[in-house]
């Protein structure tokens, strides 16, 4: 006779939590990381992996398979959902592709779908022990599926373009949108580090900092639509010389999190510009509002 399995009551916890919040379901909402990480581990959990020094299997790697075993002629909502997923720049890794494909499916309802095919594919399903899976134990898998069904009906509206960060974890950042005039120099001296590039000063009259929005340790994910996730040394450059004399909006992932704290995946990254440029400190607030608190400190009011 097989036990009962907590991560489905821990899950069914976490869905009553969503449910009880507004609708739709944000990236805002604080039970929704907590949601994404059992369901990951139910999805891993009991994952075959290969010997002889093969790369690891994740989850990603049967979802990508889940259209070829596709039985319908045609494109279906799934096979696009892992196209987008497999084309995104923002992810790098089977860990990251994963993650972007299950907010796809929470924002368009077909998560249950997916899991539908697996449980109809039996080569798919050999990738799980079902000693130890929930997927791979038919005792489980009907209550996860059930779960899932109820996941379907449920509304969510979360930013897919705030997936840069998805590689290294759930916990997503703030994002800001800076808009600006063509000019001459922005004022934002970059850094480039591990494919991602950094702005360690924002300088004195310059257009970034009479626009005040971007702080020194952000991170510019995107120029016009032009993702720079995993970017090479200059490419910002020359993406701003092809847009030269147009508007440019830039996507920023802010150093800030909602807390007003760090946003802590960053903070590997800080720690090795601290000590390439000894001179880098992060920009608490814009220059200007500093200066104007200063005065009405200074004049006593």
């Amino acid at each position: 006779m097989t036990g009962k399995e907590p991560l489905l009551g821990t899950l069914k916890a976490c869905i009553l939590a969503i449910k009880e919040g507004s609708s739709p379901c944000t990236d805002a909402s604080p039970h929704l990381a907590p949601f994404c990480e059992i369901l990951e581990t139910i999805l891993r959990k009991g994952i075959k992996q290969p010997v002889l020094g093969f790369k690891r299997r994740d989850y990603w790697h049967w979802l990508e398979q889940l259209p070829q075993q596709d039985t319908c002629s045609g494109v279906t909502p799934l096979s696009i959902m892992v196209e987008k997923a497999s084309s995104c720049e923002k992810v790098l890794t089977a860990q990251g592709r994963g993650r972007y494909f299950l907010r796809l499916a929470l924002n368009q309802k077909l998560l249950a779908t997916a899991i539908q095919q697996l449980a109809r594919n039996p080569k798919l399903l050999e990738c799980y022990d079902p000693l130890v899976s929930v997927l791979g134990n038919e005792d489980f898998m009907e209550p996860f599926l059930s779960l899932m069904l109820v996941v379907s009906e449920m509304n969510f509206s979360l930013d897919l373009q705030n997936s840069s960060f998805l590689d290294e974890s759930w916990l997503l950042p703030v994002c800001m949108t800076y808009e600006t005039v063509p000019c001459r120099e922005l004022g934002m001296v970059l850094r480039y580090l591990d494919g991602r590039i950094f702005v360690i000063e924002v300088l004195p009259e310059s257009q970034a900092e009479v626009d005040e929005v971007v702080l020194a340790g952000d991170v510019i994910d995107e120029i016009s639509g032009f993702s720079l996730r995993n970017a090479r040394n200059g490419q910002a450059g020359t993406v701003l010389q092809k847009l030269k004399g147009k508007p440019l909006s830039f996507r920023m992932i802010r150093w800030k999190w909602h807390d007003g704290g760090m946003y802590k995946p960053l903070l590997p990254y800080l720690k090795v510009l601290r000590e390439k440029v000894p001179s880098f400190q992060l920009q608490q607030e814009h220059r200007h509002k500093e200066e104007k608190e200063e005065r009405c400190l200074q004049g006593g009011r």
